[in-house]
């Protein structure tokens, strides 16, 4: 197997040499980070987005408890499995770390052939709950994500803007009269103008970080992280060229012979004081100027 397909394991321990020999159990059928304490556990957790972490209770500064409490409070992290490794062995222990949302608790003396099966264990269900989670977050439809993806993936994309300080923009697309099209076409015509228009979204977007989706209705949406105003409009350009290369007719427009889209963008570098809500109000706002211009074009602001 192709090592960039083993699963990803985090391993927190403050301790080099307790890392070191889960690392020689797992490491030849997975790929192993590693972190010395709670705050690297929560950092690496949300840069490697790892299918399980195995996180050490006996920690400086911030011990397990706390660390597996911030990454469940974690939208970005809260899925993911974690195994607790001590020491300890009270009940009392393994019944708090549990209560946290630990999937499993492992007691050292380490004994490989129970951590290699309880490992695998866990990630064969982590690997069934994305699966059903993928299912979930895809429009039934268009087959791009839907608007509940939609929302988590801009809420954790602005979470990350806002630490790093980096421009994040969001395009609001809608087919111009496309309910002329639904009533005069049909509506099995109206789907499948839906499929392509989302496809040609889709294939707009050049980097594995931006996602387009179906926001509802005739309306799409992108999420563009680290991409400013000027970025954002020449994606917005990609879209009206793709259209126009598939030249879906549609003879009851009121301004042409063909499916046209319109575009509101907006862009922003958020600090803590600023609202995705708004930021969200900004794109439609620019979508209706696109709208009452004309449509078929593209408005756009930095916020």
């Amino acid at each position: 197997m192709n090592k960039k397909q083993h699963p990803k394991i985090l391993i927190v321990d403050d301790m080099p040499a307790n890392i070191k020999v889960l690392a020689q159990i797992l490491g030849n059928d997975c790929e192993i980070y590693s972190g010395r304490n709670g705050y690297e556990a929560i950092s690496m957790a949300e840069a490697k987005q790892p299918d399980l972490i195995i996180l050490d209770i006996t920690m400086p500064e911030m011990n397990g408890f706390e660390a597996c409490k911030k990454l469940k409070d974690n939208p970005v992290t809260r899925a993911i499995p974690i195994i607790f490794i001590t020491d300890l062995n009270m009940e009392e222990d393994e019944a708090k770390g549990l209560e946290l949302g630990a999937v499993d608790y492992i007691t050292r003396p380490i004994r490989p052939s129970v951590v290699k099966a309880r490992v695998r264990n866990h990630l064969e269900l982590k690997r069934y709950r994305d699966y059903l989670q993928e299912i979930s977050m895809k429009d039934g439809l268009t087959g791009i994500p839907n608007r509940r993806r939609l929302d988590e993936y801009l809420h954790q994309e602005w979470r990350r803007a806002q630490r790093q300080t980096k421009p994040i923009s969001l395009l609001m697309l809608d087919i111009d009269h496309f309910k002329l099209y639904n009533d005069n076409y049909g509506h099995t015509a109206g789907d499948d103008c839906l499929k392509k228009i989302a496809l040609a979204i889709e294939e707009s977007l050049t980097r594995p970080a931006d996602l387009a989706a179906r926001f509802g209705g005739e309306e799409f949406a992108c999420v563009l992280p680290e991409t400013d105003q000027e970025g954002a409009e020449l994606i917005a350009q990609r879209v009206h060229k793709s259209l126009a290369r598939l030249a879906i007719p549609h003879a009851y427009s009121p301004i042409g012979s063909f499916i046209t889209i319109s575009i509101g963008v907006t862009t922003t570098v958020p600090d803590q004081s600023s609202s995705m809500d708004q930021f969200i109000k900004s794109a439609d706002e620019m979508l209706y100027e696109a709208k009452k211009s004309g449509r078929n074009q593209t408005k756009s602001q930095t916020v």
